[in-house]
């Protein structure tokens, strides 16, 4: 019997139509189990919004600000130069030292002057002696002329005598004015305040005027100190016309303003044709001698107003083509905008271009910022 049974073909199963609408429902809501599986993980995966700080900008009254690079100069730059010959007999001044104008600087050995000083005294003496010898004769001979007691000829030889004598007088009194001016440029004195350089002469050093080795030292006033700097042209235009009222700044490499009390003291006429530049010049208080000639230093000039955006500088990113900023968008996400720069303001950029009034410029968390990151300004 065993054998039998297992010896018979499979019986196939029926399926009913009831059999079907349930399978075809089993899978359905498989389907639907799936897809709101995945729905879930879609959404989950989705990153969240990134807190950034932002600053909502706006048209506004702005200095029209420009800069460059300037080096500094005295305001008056003068060469200590003997005036007579002689022995430099002492300096007194300190090398790089700060003199007032008249502070004695350098001392030629006065003896030869004063020598010539006395002896111009002599010759003075002797000629007033023979002027008033000359005078006395003309007088005495005045009356005898006139009643014919001696020629005529006589007369007039002893007044031209006095005359020569009189005009004698007044050729020595100039050389005795000449030898006390020698005398007195035998002590070399500073002609203006300033800071000394070094001595181009050591004591014992034969001096000659007029030659090379007459220049002793040089002296450079600075206070005020000028800087002198140049602008492209149309950077000039810009400051043309509100040159008497603009303000100057010294800027430090941090941006910090380091002086704010400048003023254009020169406008060059002429456009440089190699460079297409113009030079100017500024002029600063330097009571405490914190800028030296030779000097480099960044200037700014603040020149008039304009309309325009300010941006903090940390807003500002560089790309391939231009300077850009990431606003926030209407929809949350981040959008970068391509600006132009006229300039800085302190911390602040001067954006011509590129941004409207309202628009949210993101100021930090730039590194993680990217084209459509959703963000969220911080309150």
């Amino acid at each position: 019997m065993d054998s039998h049974t297992s010896s018979l073909p499979p019986t196939p199963m029926t399926t009913t139509p009831g059999a079907l609408a349930l399978r075809l429902l089993l899978s359905m809501s498989a389907a639907a189990l799936l897809a709101s599986c995945g729905k879930e993980e879609t959404k989950a995966a989705a990153p969240p919004a990134l807190p950034v700080a932002t600053v909502k900008v706006a048209t506004q009254k702005v200095p029209v600000s420009l800069e460059s690079v300037g080096q500094a100069e005295g305001s008056r730059e003068v060469e200590i130069r003997a005036r007579v010959s002689g022995i430099l007999e002492k300096r007194v001044y300190e090398e790089g030292s700060p003199v007032t104008a008249g502070t004695t600087m350098f001392q030629i050995d006065p003896v030869p002057f004063q020598l010539a000083v006395q002896d111009a005294k002599a010759t003075l003496s002797q000629e007033h002696a023979r002027a008033e010898l000359a005078d006395s004769d003309a007088r005495r001979l005045e009356p005898l002329a006139k009643e014919k007691a001696i020629s005529q000829r006589d007369y007039d030889t002893a007044v031209a005598t006095a005359k020569t004598s009189n005009a004698a007088i007044a050729s020595a009194e100039a050389k005795l004015k000449e030898a006390e001016l020698n005398l007195s440029y035998s002590t070399i004195t500073a002609p203006i305040s300033g800071i000394t350089g070094r001595a181009e002469r050591s004591e014992g050093s034969l001096v000659t005027a007029g030659t090379d080795s007459a220049l002793l030292t040089r002296l450079t006033q600075v206070n005020p100190i000028w800087v002198r700097f140049s602008l492209a042209e149309q950077d000039f235009n810009r400051v043309r016309g509100a040159e008497k009222s603009a303000r100057v700044q010294i800027i430090g490499n941090d941006n910090a303003v380091l002086a704010d009390n400048g003023k254009l003291n020169f406008l060059a006429s002429t456009v440089d044709p190699r460079l297409g530049t113009v030079q100017l010049r500024a002029e600063f208080p330097n009571p405490s001698l914190r800028w030296l000639p030779g000097a480099f230093a960044r200037v700014r000039i603040l020149a008039g107003e304009q309309n325009a955006i300010l941006v903090p500088q940390a807003a500002i990113l560089q790309n391939d083509q231009s300077r850009i900023v990431m606003v926030v968008g209407p929809d949350g996400k981040a959008q970068s905008r391509p600006v132009t720069i006229a300039n800085w303001v302190g911390s602040d950029a001067i954006i011509t271009t590129g941004l409207n009034d309202g628009d949210r410029v993101i100021t930090d968390n730039l590194v993680k910022v990217r084209v459509g990151t959703p963000v969220q300004p911080k309150s």
